[in-house]
């Protein structure tokens, strides 16, 4: 699967969830639609889309749900657990890949990983992404950071954000323009402990419910 990022023209996302506001009205959808069996009868129906300027990466999701949870409010707590979207991205020329995990309130973890075999550790080879290079991500939600008790819906609700390639380079190494360049990724819409728990993808996974599968990425063409 492939999905072209335009380039930001002369309006730039302005944190409003304005979905076909001017910044995001030509931006091509990205359907996360792609439901695991082990998922209950709740499917909601999660969207997003991308843009970019050259060194920022710019994401909106858009979902509408029902049985909407949000508890964790810290950096790297178990935002999945939550009404959650998430978005990985693999840098061109890099064996490792980023893990940003966003639920609805806004609270979010980053990882960068480069090897996502399971272990007691959580994987193989990984680190958090310290907390000053992380926080200069900007994050703007519809809903408030604490949603509990659960809310049975329907409830339409998004997460738009900017992240900064130097948040990545600090990591990983400079990565130059995005203009041109093909990365791969995948996005998620996930609720592990709400009480319809379901996992979606945009680019299938396979028979393993398991996110981490860098070798199921498609890829992302940027302008």
């Amino acid at each position: 699967m492939t999905h072209r990022v335009p380039r930001v023209g002369e309006a730039v996302p302005e944190m409003a969830g304005a979905w076909d506001g001017p910044a995001w009205r030509e931006a091509p959808a990205m359907a996360v639609d792609r439901f695991h069996p082990r998922s209950s009868d709740h499917r909601p129906a999660a969207r997003a889309k991308l843009l970019h300027d050259g060194r920022r990466l710019f994401a909106l999701f858009m979902v509408d749900d029902r049985y909407v949870r949000s508890r964790h409010t810290e950096y790297d707590s178990d935002t999945h657990k939550d009404s959650c979207v998430e978005l990985f991205v693999q840098p061109a020329g890099r064996t490792g890949y980023f893990a940003l995990e966003v639920n609805c309130g806004g609270a979010f973890s980053l990882r960068y990983i480069e090897d996502p075999t399971r272990t007691a550790n959580r994987f193989a080879k990984w680190i958090r992404v310290d907390w000053a290079q992380a926080q200069r991500i900007a994050v703007a939600r519809s809903l408030p950071a604490v949603v509990e008790p659960e809310v049975p819906g329907p409830v339409t609700w998004w997460v738009e954000l900017v992240w900064p390639l130097e948040v990545m380079e600090a990591c990983c190494g400079p990565l130059g323009t995005l203009g041109g360049q093909r990365w791969r990724a995948n996005t998620f819409k996930c609720g592990d402990e709400t009480s319809h728990p379901h996992w979606a993808t945009w680019a299938p996974i396979g028979e393993a419910l398991n996110f981490h599968q860098p070798e199921y990425f498609g890829a992302l063409e940027f302008a």
